[in-house]
């Protein structure tokens, strides 16, 4: 019997290579994203060939009905839920000056990014607790799961022409801190990855933009990151190797989180 990781947003980009990362670390699947398993056929395959069984859930973060319909789905496949990788978001479908941001946009963003995280980790906790440990090996660490949040290096950088996305990661790094201090007498940690400039089709409209700025040497990593180094971030995470943390987070933006002179 394999875990079974929740994966939101995974049928591309940084959910993509988190799924396959988990896939061939031995995980079971879930993959959500809002459009129809025929659309992603060719992502549900390449996690489905990393070496898992794979459930796809079309489902939409904004729904506040997502979480508990995920859940339900995930334990009648798999019995149990021992990862969610809290990753599903989006970003302003227009770049604008923040005082003229749209009430529109905001709840747009926020919805998804925040909101939805805040309710599906609700609903996947409560499961979390209710079931029994995966083996001795978990019990004897007090592990019965393990909540990653995909928030961004925009969580403390200001960007003033995204202020909805801004603020939306601002409050993905406090729902890590709440649910780390609620779940941590559950045996449930709960961490997260901050994800810098990384090479995605969200990134894709300001490649030039960030093209300059890693040449110019804002990154002292030179180079883009890739959804894989994203990845490699959560099986850590997800994996025997970080099992006294909580609350925790860890840059994964090639060393723009540090000030220089």
């Amino acid at each position: 019997m394999n875990k079974t990781a929740i994966v939101t947003g995974s049928t591309r980009g940084i959910g993509l290579a988190i799924a396959r990362k988990l896939a061939q670390d031995g995980y079971n699947i879930v993959m959500t994203s809002r459009g129809t398993a025929e659309q992603y056929s060719a992502s549900i395959e390449s996690v489905q060939a990393a070496g898992a069984e794979v459930l796809y859930v079309q489902a939409d973060l904004a729904d506040m009905q997502t979480g508990p319909r995920v859940v339900k789905a995930a334990v009648e496949r798999f019995g149990r839920i021992d990862v969610l990788v809290n990753n599903a978001g989006v970003a302003p479908k227009v770049r604008s000056d923040l005082l003229d941001m749209t009430e529109e946009s905001y709840d747009y963003v926020v919805d998804t990014n925040t909101k939805g995280n805040m309710f599906m980790t609700q609903a996947v906790a409560k499961q979390m607790i209710a079931q029994d440990y995966f083996d001795e090996k978990c019990r004897t660490a007090h592990n019965k799961g393990t909540i990653v949040n995909i928030s961004s290096c925009s969580s403390v950088v200001s960007s003033t022409n995204r202020g909805e996305y801004c603020v939306s990661k601002a409050g993905i790094s406090m729902l890590t801190t709440l649910y780390a201090d609620r779940l941590a007498a559950d045996g449930i940690t709960v961490n997260e990855v901050r994800p810098g400039v990384i090479r995605t089709d969200m990134t894709s409209i300001v490649t030039a933009k960030y093209d300059a700025l890693i040449e110019q040497g804002l990154f002292p990593i030179a180079r883009w990151g890739t959804p894989e180094d994203v990845a490699g971030a959560v099986s850590m995470f997800c994996s025997d190797l970080v099992r006294y943390t909580t609350g925790n987070y860890i840059d994964v933006d090639g060393g723009f989180h540090i000030q220089r002179l």
